[in-house]
């Protein structure tokens, strides 16, 4: 149990603060490991140990919102992680909008940012942790995203 902890303690802590926010994320966590611990006996292999602990830590995430009733909060460092490249010069202001954009968006669409987006997941990996479609994962993303390019008022620069 102590070398599955040290495995995964970083990218389950990493999912539940770009979920829940830097103020919850530690509690998140603490939670996913119990119930992986007590369920670790009953795991079925049906998909690979990742994709479950994963999954755990989505939904102990989504229902720490749900129980709080809340909106994520994020922090200056994550935002500013999502928002640009080390590389890049930042916009001083882009920061405090993403945050804006991502405290107004639902949860289930936080997370499939932060599974996909952010984590860097595959959308089969994603689905499975959703524990939905390939394609409503990816209707789900591209709504998301859409969703926050609107909050944003990111123009493609498209002309109809």
């Amino acid at each position: 149990m102590e070398m599955l902890y040290h495995q995964y303690k970083r990218r389950v802590f990493g999912m539940a603060h770009r979920i829940v926010g830097a103020s919850d994320a530690e509690e998140v966590a603490q939670e996913v490991f119990v119930r992986v611990f007590r369920a670790l006996g009953a795991f079925r292999g049906d998909s690979a140990l990742s994709t479950w602990i994963y999954r755990l830590t989505v939904n102990a995430a989504l229902s720490h919102l749900a129980r709080r009733g809340r909106r994520q909060e994020v922090s200056d460092d994550t935002l500013a992680e999502v928002a640009a490249p080390p590389t890049t010069e930042r916009d001083p202001g882009l920061a405090s909008r993403i945050e804006a954009a991502l405290a107004k968006l639902p949860a289930g669409y936080r997370a499939i940012l932060v599974l996909h987006d952010v984590e860097g997941l595959s959308h089969e990996e994603c689905a499975a942790i959703l524990e939905c479609r390939v394609g409503t994962c990816k209707s789900q993303l591209h709504k998301a995203r859409g969703r926050m390019r609107e909050l944003l008022g990111v123009s493609l620069g498209v002309t109809p």
